[in-house]
């Protein structure tokens, strides 16, 4: 899983007479990856790229057809119902008949539209003439009077008019909006001397329309036009949908299969050809090799030669692969470059081998970069540690509960693609959180699991671990941020060591210790040292407390001696000096191993941060009353009174469901009567639905973060080729 499968490079050399046959056969097989011809034999040997096979011409142009028809008709995938053969014969005549038939109604639906719009022009244009309320044939036609329609404010207008020498008398009509300027000129005057007159003014002028009558007769003329139009396009629709219900199948055959004819025909572009032969190059998973070569034979006979030219695998000279000798695997002569056969030397495409629940996490790592052929593939590490973190920081089992059928969704629903291993992703991101909130005993922030389970049923007085919200756990939220360190100190050190065996084997040993090695030693060094008496009492108690014999997580670990501390300190500076010799310039990043390990305290940070928002939830539907050894409660079944607990006397206490009361947090809104649990059941669903969306914003974004900032960037690169074999994956046409 964390090597992708291993790729061979191949040749297929044969005859012009079987080109077509063995691009048929390849096409069926969708085993190779095919490499595009560069040219580079051309001079020396007189390969040519290859030119299409006779049809393709002819096969894309009734592709682009039948694409331009579906668009049209507005066909999608979901309107197949079956797989079906598509004949020759079914290309041509019906095609064009259904062509033509679609065209035309598409050009009349264009038509229709260009007619509605300009209409609905029109009766925009009319509105303002309904408002001013005059009719048509009085704002226009006089010789001595100039008419100006416009909207604005009429105080300003009519300064400028009364102001305007070139006017002597004026009369305005006014609407809400809507003005009419009616002015007579002095003689003499321009025919513009209005209008003019206006210049200045905030005043939109507008056209008179070229009509008579009332404009509310000719709004209702230019709807009933608009109806009609209407009508007809209803009717133009209703025939391009029946068109597209009958033939919708059949059009989405037809792509399909000019599709494949379009590929097949089109493949000698990238191959390398002379006269009498063709060459074609492409990569193919090794364990297919033999199927590979076994069907071409098969399939063409002795008249095609197919060559394992190399086998892509690591080596130290830098080199991506090693090629096999010409001379050691029989290759074509005149084809040589070097003592190998190769048109171009490209890297091998990226097959990721993960499978089953391991490969929807291939989304977050193809979300940074698909991985190169030369590093790691860390799918399967994310399959790990990402679900680990989200559980972590939400430990919630009604939370859980809710992310995983929220994920089973996602992945039942979709066939494919990134929403079904987004909802893998979910899946797991579920369980997890599911497992986490049954060790942590709680069920949508209530202790409910503690109380029926771990104290109910197995007789514990508090569940195995405790998220350390409350006084009397307060310890707990210390120890997690000891733990996220401990989780930051070995995940990054799974970065680095995957990082030092992938330049062991492109490099050699040296580069390994160098660029590698230093960040291990600087790494582990620095937190043996801090882990340790060497510094006194500088590094906060809780480190050495946690994974005690008697602390919380009872491992045995209470630090390193003073002397072991140095010893680390030690590593840490050999570690800086080797960095130095491998590029000097990386020493000044010489405190990551510090920042990149403290980073991790987010996984602590979060998870008492969302323990926090679904407590204040509950606290305010519910409220909290705290008992004699600071535990917190919820009134669930009611809650003690809170005046009777205030006027207790110090050291007093109020007995009440078995707990020894002496402060009361709050007293919930359910228990504030009727209106109360209404309010209250209302705050507790939309409160905790936003806790449950800040857990993937949150909680989610800060696990995708540690994977990829601190852990991605200690050995990945990424920068791969998707493996792409020559062939189509049918769909809505088979050849039986």
């Amino acid at each position: 899983m964390l090597r992708p499968e291993q790729m061979s490079k191949v040749s297929v050399t044969g005859s012009k007479g079987v080109m077509p046959e063995v691009i048929e056969a390849v096409h069926d097989l969708r085993l190779l990856h095919v490499t595009e011809y560069d040219g580079s034999w051309q001079e020396e040997f007189g390969f040519e790229t290859g030119s299409p096979i006779e049809g393709a011409e002819s096969a894309s142009d009734k592709l682009v057809t039948v694409r331009s028809l579906k668009s049209i008709l507005e066909v999608e995938d979901t309107d197949s119902g079956r797989q079906r053969i598509v004949p020759d014969d079914a290309l041509g005549e019906p095609l064009e008949e259904i062509r033509a038939e679609v065209n035309e109604l598409d050009d009349r639906r264009s038509e229709l539209e260009n007619e509605l719009r300009a209409v609905d022009e029109e009766i925009d244009a009319m509105e303002p003439f309904v408002d001013l309320g005059l009719d048509l044939d009085l704002l226009s036609g006089y010789e001595t009077l100039q008419v100006v329609v416009g909207q604005g404010k009429v105080d300003p207008v009519e300064r400028a008019v009364v102001d305007a020498d070139d006017i002597n008398a004026y009369e305005i009509f006014s609407g809400e909006r809507t003005h009419a300027i009616f002015g007579r000129p002095v003689d003499g005057a321009d025919e513009m001397a209005l209008a003019d007159a206006l210049v200045g003014v905030e005043f939109a002028t507008l056209e008179v329309p070229d009509a008579s009558g009332s404009p509310e007769e000719h709004i209702r003329d230019l709807e009933q036009q608009k109806r009609e139009i209407e009508s007809k396009l209803d009717t133009v629709e209703s025939e391009l949908h029946d068109i597209a219900v009958e033939e919708g199948e059949f059009l989405l055959a037809a792509e399909e299969r000019l599709a494949i004819d379009v590929q097949k025909t089109e493949a000698p572009l990238s191959f390398a050809t002379t006269e009498n032969a063709f060459v074609a190059e492409g990569w193919i998973p090794t364990e297919r090799y033999n199927t590979f070569a076994s069907t071409l034979k098969d399939e063409v006979g002795e008249h095609v030669a197919v060559e394992e030219l190399e086998r892509a695998e690591f080596s130290r000279d830098g080199h991506d692969h090693a090629r096999e000798d010409v001379a050691e695997t029989g290759g074509t002569a005149a084809a040589t470059d070097g003592g190998t056969v190769s048109m171009s030397s490209d890297d091998p495409p990226v097959v990721q081998k993960n499978s089953g629940a391991v490969k929807p996490f291939e989304i977050l790592v193809q979300a940074v970069n698909r991985p190169s052929y030369y590093e790691f593939d860390p799918t399967i590490i994310l399959f790990l540690t990402f679900p680990t973190f989200f559980g972590f920081m939400i430990g919630d089992l009604g939370y859980g509960v809710i992310y995983t059928a929220i994920g089973f969704f996602l992945y039942s629903k979709f066939d494919d693609g990134a929403l079904k291993s987004m909802g893998g992703v979910t899946i797991a991101a579920g369980l997890f959180t599911t497992l986490f909130g049954i060790l942590y005993g709680e069920i949508f922030g209530f202790h409910l699991i503690t109380e029926y389970f771990w104290e109910g049923v197995l007789g514990m007085s508090h569940p195995p671990i405790e998220k350390g919200l409350s006084p009397a756990t307060s310890e707990w939220a210390l120890g997690w941020l000891t733990v996220s360190v401990a989780v930051g100190i070995f995940h990054v050190n799974v970065g680095y060591i995957l990082d030092f065996f992938e330049n062991y084997e492109l490099h050699g040993a040296k580069d390994a210790v160098l660029e590698s090695g230093s960040w291990i030693l600087m790494l582990n060094g620095l937190w043996i040292w801090i882990f340790s008496d060497a510094l006194g009492g500088v590094p906060p108690e809780f480190l050495f407390t946690t994974f005690a014999a008697d602390g919380l997580i009872p491992l045995g670990f209470s630090g390193f001696s003073f002397t072991v501390g140095w010893i680390g300190f030690g590593m840490y500076i050999l570690g800086a000096v080797l960095l130095g010799m491998a590029e000097l310039a990386e020493l000044v990043e010489f405190a990551a191993p510090l920042s990149n390990v403290l980073s991790y305290t987010r996984l602590g940070a979060v998870l008492i941060a969302k323990a926090s928002m679904a407590f204040a939830v509950n606290l305010l539907v519910f409220g909290v009353y705290v008992d004699d050894h600071g535990g917190w409660h919820f009134g669930l079944g009611g809650m003690p009174d809170a005046a009777a607990v205030s006027a207790l006397g110090a050291g007093e206490t109020l007995s009440y469901h078995g707990y020894e009361v002496t402060e009361v947090l709050f007293g919930g809104i359910f228990h504030t009567g009727a209106a109360g649990v209404v309010g209250g059941l209302l705050v507790l669903v939309v409160g905790h639905l936003v806790v449950l969306a800040l857990g993937v914003t949150s909680a989610g974004l800060q696990a995708v973060r540690l994977e990829y900032v601190e852990f991605f960037n200690k050995f990945f690169e990424g920068g791969g080729r998707e493996y792409n074999p020559f062939g189509y994956d049918r769909e809505f046409t088979t050849e039986d």
